[in-house]
């Protein structure tokens, strides 16, 4: 007598198993907490974020690298679970070193955006607890804001995690359109730097990487303590 097979999904999605993994996942606190910043000027853009991980009140950790370079002009920052967003910059780039590799040319900015934005709006019923920024340069700089369900929207500057609404703050305030690179620089510091003294689960110093035409760098400590400096006064 042949045996009848069920779809995984059926499996994964019954009352039981949902109620159990539900269970389980009440009692991980996963490694999460973060405050990222991303702001287009007239010829880049430029994106940060702090670094510590929390869980729960407690600091797991404090050099967790938010900002990932993840191809030559393109670089992707990461608030939530720290798995979670990990595992999605693994994959990112390999895709993108795929496309290079079968087209001889980088992966359009818009074109990575989607692909994640598909990649989290296939998990919606288990969805990566991600907030992602995708930032570039194609043509002309790109910044894209993700969501954990593929809401994908483009954006002139973005905050996300947990010291957004902070941030925002000094970004609703300070920003123009067509700012230098410096001007833009220093404002995605100083918003992640006023998210850290408000936001408990933001903190430990801020990561930043500014991408043009030309190149992808990722600032120094001293070139990052040079803006703190007069900000701690």
């Amino acid at each position: 007598m042949e045996r009848s097979l069920l779809p995984l999904s059926t499996f994964l999605t019954t009352p039981e198993v949902v109620a159990s993994i539900g269970h389980i996942a009440s009692d991980v606190k996963p490694l999460k907490g973060t405050t990222t910043v991303g702001i287009i000027f007239d010829k880049g853009v430029v994106v940060a974020a702090d670094k510590r991980a929390t869980m729960g009140s407690f600091i797991a950790a404090k050099e967790v690298e938010k900002v990932h370079a993840v191809g030559d002009r393109m670089a992707l920052t990461i608030a939530g679970g720290v798995g979670d967003a990990q595992l999605l910059v693994r994959l990112l780039k390999a895709e993108l070193e795929l496309y290079k590799y079968a087209n001889g040319k980088s992966m359009p900015v818009s074109a990575a955006a989607t692909l994640l934005s598909n990649v989290l709006q296939g998990n919606k019923y288990f969805p990566y607890m991600v907030q992602l920024i995708i930032a570039g340069f194609d043509s002309q700089p790109a910044l894209f804001d993700l969501d954990p369900f593929g809401g994908l929207i483009p954006e002139k500057y973005v905050s996300t995690g947990s010291g957004s609404v902070t941030a925002y703050g000094v970004l609703d305030e300070n920003y123009r359109e067509n700012m230098s690179k410096d001007d833009a620089v220093k404002l995605a510091i100083r918003a992640v730097n006023a998210a850290m003294k408000r936001d408990s689960a933001t903190g430990e110093g801020v990561d930043a990487i500014v991408i043009t035409q030309d190149q992808l760098k990722r600032l120094s400590r001293d070139e990052v303590e040079i803006v703190l400096k007069p900000l701690r006064k």
